[in-house]
């Protein structure tokens, strides 16, 4: 009697699955570019059309499997920070509780911030990444005009909660969702059915994100496949000094200052915490977006790292807003590299202007479209730098944005870890189990009897 081999679905892990689909879609991209082009040459007819294969496959197959997969991280963003926060909130006993996890929260946030634009200024003033270049460009940009930092808190709160979830207004919906779980606290008997109901919907959106997880590899693979296909490498040539810079003053940030400071703040061993972020900053680099990431590092925090539901569902989702680290050290490169392309000298009082403002940007332009360079045209302008400038560098800042946005939701983590030990609300012995959160991202169907 023959014996069929076992079927094993979970022969590698998801971590595994993600990281080698991303690995392929590189390749593959990779080689569109090279062996085709868009311009229709390697084309077929079908029903009297004629069909590009470049087109088809970038333009259609990968593009429409990438943005379904980046809708349906950010499908989950509102529900999931609405519900865990309410739930978080509501099972505080003590009301300066919130306070004290605020303060924190942004205090280190702020920091982490302060240190990454001031290692970006220095690290770009060693290297001279724009000396004896000579770049002109024919781009011009429009900076958009952003937002007086007390616009930014009349605008945290919420004239209608539901058009702010509508709208993903991350900040108003954190006002809310902390209001609202306050007053089911202090409702008695009410609250605490109305809490009952709230956790069992978080039981089921956490759900939800490890169906999606187990999604992931096939949404990163077309991503990843999409962006190398059309990338142009040769741009990435002309800004090769800046680009390897930024990237390197990224890795000196998120391997060795969040180490540092995660160990000098909670005693905890930095190394767990990097190989456990793996699977959120693969999501992280493949959306280049830490909303659209934030369902996978709010499982992450609570799951894999062991930070209790109550501050991991309040410094997830503000940090997601807040945290800036990877855009200012782009910031603060992207300043010395366009003040020496032009031939412009900035004094110490200039480059300390510059790490003030980056700083305060990161919270002043929370929640607004296209932060990054945004918050790069205020410090321009700050130290009467050309804004134009800013289209020296968007040709590869795309492939930079994928990269600081894994470093800020590795940041992220690293704060709630810290803010959750120093209150007592952190498991150290999920931190420290290797396996902890595997069972969480397996899919497993209900039997039949």
């Amino acid at each position: 009697m023959s014996q069929s081999l076992p079927s094993n679905p979970e022969k590698f892990s998801l971590t595994a699955r993600i990281f080698f689909a991303m690995l392929a879609g590189i390749v593959i991209g990779s080689l569109l570019q090279q062996l085709f082009d868009d311009s229709g040459d390697f084309s077929f007819s079908v029903f009297g059309l004629e069909v590009s294969t470049y087109g088809l496959l970038v333009d259609g197959i990968f593009n429409v499997v990438g943005q379904i997969f980046i809708a349906s991280l950010k499908m989950l963003v509102v529900p999931l920070v609405f519900v865990s926060l309410v739930c978080g909130t509501a099972s505080l006993s003590d009301p300066s509780k919130l306070g004290r996890l605020g303060g924190k929260s942004i205090l280190l946030y702020i920091g982490t911030t302060a240190i990454a634009i001031s290692l970006a200024v220095g690290f770009a003033l060693l290297v001279s990444p724009g000396e004896s270049i000579n770049m002109t460009t024919d781009a011009a940009y429009q900076a958009k005009e952003a937002p007086s930092l007390g616009q930014v808190i009349i605008n945290m709160m919420p004239s209608n909660p539901v058009s702010a979830m509508a709208e993903g207004n991350m900040l108003q919906i954190i006002v809310f969702s902390v209001l609202f779980g306050v007053a089911m606290s202090m409702a008695g008997a009410a609250g605490q059915r109305l809490t009952a109901v709230f956790e069992d919907l978080s039981e089921v959106v956490m759900k939800l994100v490890t169906i999606l997880m187990n999604l992931a590899p096939y949404g990163v693979f077309a991503l990843m496949a999409k962006l190398f296909a059309t990338i142009g490498f040769d741009t990435i040539a002309g800004l090769l000094k800046y680009f390897l810079l930024v990237m390197f003053v990224l890795g000196v940030h998120a391997f060795v200052s969040y180490p540092i400071i995660l160990k000098l703040f909670s005693g905890l061993n930095p190394i767990i915490l990097l190989r456990k972020m793996r699977d959120a900053a693969i999501f992280a680099f493949s959306t280049s977006s830490s909303g659209a990431t934030l369902p996978v590092t709010l499982e992450t925090a609570t799951n894999k790292l062991g930070v209790k539901s109550s501050v991991a569902s309040f410094t997830i989702p503000l940090g997601a807003t807040i945290n800036m680290d990877g855009t200012a050290i782009m910031q603060g490169v992207a300043t010395v590299f366009i003040a020496q392309v032009y031939g412009i000298d900035l004094s110490l009082g200039d480059y300390m202007m510059v790490i003030v403002t980056a700083t305060l940007a990161s919270v002043g332009t929370a929640g607004v479209p296209g932060v990054g360079l945004i918050m790069l045209a205020m410090v321009l302008q700050q130290v009467n730098l050309p804004v134009e400038g800013i289209a020296l560098i968007i040709g590869v800042d795309r492939l930079l944005d994928m990269t600081r946005t894994a470093v800020n939701v590795t940041g992220d983590c690293m704060v709630a870890c810290i803010v959750a030990k120093s209150e007592g609300e952190f498991d150290v012995d999920k931190y420290n189990d290797p396996d902890a959160g595997v069972k969480e991202e397996t899919l497993h169907s209900p039997s039949k009897s």
